[in-house]
């Protein structure tokens, strides 16, 4: 595995493997590292000749700067990590590489940015798509890889490819959870010892959903995994959403959309979790 800090260095690795007719698959990270990023690395692996994992904590996509100064930054155990996956490529710029200058782009995404994540994070999904762009770009991936668990994101990054035109696939794949049931993420190691062994209620909470919402509406079933979550210690809900898996918008009833997908943010602490859930087609 070779370590690449420089935009023009990884553009020129680039162009040596397509000239030897490569494809190549990006995973973009934030760093802290676990399975749920390896599985992503996995299947990019699976599907590419060549694999490019970036590593960068993008500062334009936080509203808040405390998140920003918490967020676990491990560099040597991710670079194990990524050379044990068999990364081919691991792109780990500074800000000023990447933002050489201040991006003022402002992307028009629309419906599926406004909702959730992007109500409870202004400006948040803005960043997001101007950090992945720039990846794009500079990696020309054939295929980039996602996590489920930022369902909202997939859309977003979606959107912005339509929006960018740029000749990708974007691959989701599936939540990566602890044997417990908790989504892994890179936040989960802030969690204290009383807060991790609660945590995994969130999860049981929307699985236990899937029963009671056959035989209750959306709005209770709303109410429902609110009230639960709200009940452990530690915990308290953000938001719950029932949403239509393609638009990011409120489902009313059942019968509203081809596919409903829970989506909830929980502060356990001062940790925000997210998680979601698909609930059967009716």
């Amino acid at each position: 595995m070779e370590i690449i800090r420089k935009v023009d260095e990884l553009k020129n690795r680039i162009t040596e493997q397509r000239a030897q007719g490569r494809t190549v698959g990006l995973v973009p990270t934030m760093g802290a590292l676990h399975a749920g990023h390896i599985s992503l690395i996995d299947k990019a692996r699976a599907d590419n000749d060549i694999v490019v994992v970036s590593v960068f904590v993008n500062p334009t996509q936080f509203n808040n700067p405390e998140d920003l100064r918490t967020y676990p930054r491990t560099e040597e155990a991710d670079c194990e990590k990524l050379q044990v996956a068999g990364v081919d490529y691991a792109f780990i710029p500074t800000v000023e590489e990447i933002y050489p200058e201040t991006d003022t782009r402002v992307f028009n995404l629309g419906p599926v940015a406004e909702v959730m994540e992007g109500a409870m994070r202004p400006g948040h999904f803005n960043g997001v798509a101007q950090i992945v762009s720039k990846l794009f770009r500079m990696v020309t991936p054939d295929r980039a890889y996602f996590g489920e668990k930022d369902f909202q994101q997939i859309a977003v990054i979606r959107r912005m490819v339509e929006l960018e035109n740029i000749d990708i696939d974007i691959i989701d794949c599936p939540i990566k959870r602890e044997d417990d049931g908790l989504a892994m993420s890179s936040r989960n190691v802030r969690l204290s010892p009383e807060q991790r062994a609660i945590a995994p209620n969130i999860h049981a909470t929307l699985d236990a959903s899937l029963d009671y919402a056959t035989t209750h509406s959306v709005e209770e079933t709303k109410q429902y995994v609110i009230d639960t979550i709200n009940s452990f210690p530690f915990m308290e809900v953000e938001y719950y959403e029932i949403v239509d898996a393609s638009t990011m918008q409120p489902v009313s009833d059942w019968s509203g959309c081809t596919q409903a997908v829970g989506c909830v943010t929980v502060y356990c602490g001062e940790v925000r979790l997210i998680d979601n859930i698909k609930y059967p087609s009716k």
